[in-house]
C-alpha cells in the first residue's frame, strides 16, 4: 500500500486527507471509498483517459483507491494527480507519505489549476502542518505568496512522475513571492499598506463631527452609526472610512486573498481591507452563512478583518440585527446544523447608516416630517437596546448647506491612522483598541483621578452598562492615540461620551 497527501474543506480550513491505494488480484476494477462526492468519484476517468495518453498501461487489477479519514466527506477535483500518481507508482520505488499533492486532471494528463486550491494551502500553512507540495505549475503566481513552502509546479502527469523519481536531486520550483506594496517594520513584523484612495474624504463637504467619528473608527477600529436625513452623506462616509483603515499584516493580507477565492473573486493581495455591503432584503443565510450539509460562509465571514456596512439599517430583519450581536461582540459566528457544525472568525468594522424616521426628514430644518410619533417610535423599536449597545459612536449627521466645503482627504486621515497605529504598537499593543478585553483595558487605558471622577459621574448621569462604559474607555483610548498622548485626558473622555447613544 502507498499513500499521499491532499486536502479537503471542513467548513473553511482544510484538513488533512491521506490517499491510499491497493492493487490486488481479482477481476479488473477501480473504485474510491471515504465518502468521496462526486467530482471525485468522476475522477475515476479522468485518471484512467491521463495514464493511457501519457503511455502508461492500466494496472488489470482490483484498483481501491481510499480517503482517510472516511467520517469527513471529501470534495473537490484536487485529488485527481494524488489519485494518478498512485496508481502509475510501480515506477516510483520510494516512501511518498510526506508529500502534499494537488491538481485536476485534463484527459490528456495536463495538470489544471483548482479554484479552492489557494486557500486550502493557505490554511494547511497557517495550521503548521504542510512544508512541500506537488501543484500545477499554472497556479504558482498565486501560491507562492504562501510563505514556508517549497512549492513543485508542474505541468503534466509525466513531469509528476518524474519529479518523485528524482527527489534526492529536487529543488523548489521558486522561492516565496513579497508582497509588493509600501510598509513598515514594527519588532520585526511588517505593516503594508497602500496610497490608492478610490474614493476620497476630500469629496465629502461639511459634515467634520462625522469626518471626526470616521478617523475614530477607522484608528481603533469601533463599530459606528450614522444618522441623518437622506443624501447627508452618510453612505458616501461610509464607502470613503474603507481606504483609511490601518495597514496590515502578512497573514491579513493572505486571509483576505483566501476570503476573496472563497467568494468566487480573483485575489488581488493588495493590503487594503474588505468591504462588504449586503442588501437589507438578504436572507438570513446569505448573512451570517448556512447551508443543509456544508455550512457556507456568509457576507459577515467575508467581511473578517474589514468592514461590514449595513445600509438603511431599521430596514434589516430582527433576526438578522438580532444574530449580528454575537460576532459583534466575540468576533466569530459559529452555524450548527445535524452533519457539521463550523466556527468562523468574523473580527470585522461594524458600519451602520440610517434615516432619523421613516420618511427621513425627523431631522432637516428645511423639510417637514411626515411621520407621527408612533411612526417614528415603531421605526426607532426595528433596533433594541442590546443591539445599539454594541455600537461605540453614534453620530448625527448636520443638514447639507451650499456654504460647506471640503476639509481633509483621505490621504491626511490614514497618515494619522497609521500613526496612531504605530503610537498603540510602540506600547505593547498588539490589538486594535475596540478589541481590547477586560484586563487589557484596565492595563492600557489608563486615566488620572479628575478623569476617573469624571467617567463615574457620567456612569451614574446616563445610566451606561458595564459594557458602555467599557466602550466608552476604549474610544477616549483612541482619541488619546490620535492626539499622541500615552493617558487618557478629561478632554478625552468627554469626547468619547459625545458619542454614545442618547
Amino acid at each position: 500500500m502507498k499513500k499521499v497527501l491532499c486536502a479537503t474543506y471542513e467548513g473553511i480550513d482544510a484538513k488533512v486527507v491521506q490517499v491510499e491505494s491497493t492493487l490486488t488480484k481479482g477481476l479488473p476494477s477501480f473504485s474510491i471509498v471515504g465518502m468521496a462526492s462526486a467530482s471525485i468519484t468522476e475522477a475515476k476517468e479522468r485518471v484512467k483517459s491521463a495514464l493511457l495518453c501519457n503511455d502508461f498501461s492500466f494496472p488489470p487489477k482490483r484498483i481501491t483507491i481510499n480517503l482517510a479519514p472516511s467520517d469527513v466527506k471529501k470534495e473537490g477535483s484536487q485529488f485527481d494527480l494524488s489519485i494518478a500518481l498512485l496508481i502509475a507508482s510501480s515506477e516510483i520505488e520510494d516512501d511518498l507519505s510526506e508529500w502534499f499533492v494537488f491538481g485536476e486532471l485534463g484527459l490528456n494528463g495536463d495538470v489544471k489549476e483548482n479554484v479552492h486550491l489557494y486557500p486550502l494551502l493557505l490554511s494547511l500553512a497557517n495550521q503548521n502542518i504542510i512544508k512541500k507540495a506537488i501543484v500545477p505549475y499554472g497556479a504558482l503566481e498565486k501560491l507562492l505568496k504562501i510563505p514556508n513552502i517549497e512549492f513543485y509546479g508542474v505541468k503534466n502527469l509525466q513531469e509528476a512522475i518524474e519529479l518523485l523519481k528524482n527527489k534526492e536531486h529536487l529543488t523548489p520550483t521558486s522561492q516565496a513571492s513579497q508582497i509588493e506594496y509600501p510598509f513598515y517594520e514594527l519588532e520585526g513584523e511588517r505593516f503594508y499598506y497602500t496610497k490608492e484612495y478610490v474614493y476620497d474624504f476630500i469629496d465629502v463637504k461639511g459634515q467634520e463631527v462625522a469626518k471626526r467619528a470616521a478617523l475614530i473608527a477607522a484608528a481603533g477600529f469601533h463599530n459606528i452609526l450614522f444618522e441623518g436625513s437622506p443624501g447627508c452623506g452618510k453612505s458616501m462616509i461610509a464607502q470613503r472610512l474603507r481606504y483609511i483603515l490601518p495597514p496590515m499584516r502578512t497573514d491579513e493580507i493572505l486571509e483576505t486573498a483566501k476570503l476573496q477565492v472563497l467568494d468566487m473573486d480573483e485575489p488581488d493581495f493588495k493590503p487594503h481591507r474588505s468591504m462588504r455591503s449586503p442588501h437589507h432584503s438578504s436572507t438570513l443565510a446569505s448573512i451570517f452563512g448556512g447551508g443543509s450539509f456544508r455550512a457556507q460562509i456568509g457576507e459577515v465571514g467575508l467581511a473578517h478583518r474589514g468592514l461590514l456596512f449595513f445600509d438603511e439599517l431599521p430596514h434589516f430583519s430582527k433576526s438578522i440585527l438580532e444574530a449580528l450581536r454575537e460576532p459583534m461582540q466575540d468576533n466569530k459566528i459559529r452555524i450548527s446544523r445535524v452533519n457539521a457544525k463550523v466556527e468562523y472568525p468574523s473580527d470585522f468594522l461594524f458600519v451602520a447608516a440610517m434615516n432619523p424616521c421613516k420618511c427621513g426628514n425627523l431631522l432637516d430644518e428645511n423639510k417637514e416630517c411626515r411621520c407621527n410619533e408612533l411612526e417614528i417610535q415603531r421605526y426607532k423599536n426595528r433596533l433594541s437596546d442590546p443591539f445599539l449597545d454594541r455600537i461605540d459612536l453614534n453620530v448625527i449627521m448636520q443638514n447639507v448647506n451650499s456654504q460647506d466645503t471640503a476639509s481633509y482627504s483621505s490621504k491626511e486621515l490614514h497618515k494619522r491612522v497609521v500613526e496612531a497605529h504605530i503610537f498603540a504598537h510602540q506600547r505593547g499593543q498588539k490589538k486594535f483598541n475596540a478589541k481590547l478585553d477586560d484586563l487589557e483595558i484596565e492595563h492600557f487605558c489608563v486615566m488620572d483621578n479628575d478623569t476617573q471622577e469624571t467617567l463615574e459621574v457620567a456612569t451614574e448621569r446616563f445610566s451606561l452598562s458595564f459594557r458602555s462604559i467599557k466602550k466608552v474607555q476604549k474610544v477616549s483610548r483612541t482619541i488619546a492615540d490620535l492626539e499622541g498622548s500615552h493617558s487618557i485626558k478629561k478632554e478625552h473622555l468627554l469626547e468619547a461620551l459625545s458619542y454614545r447613544r442618547r
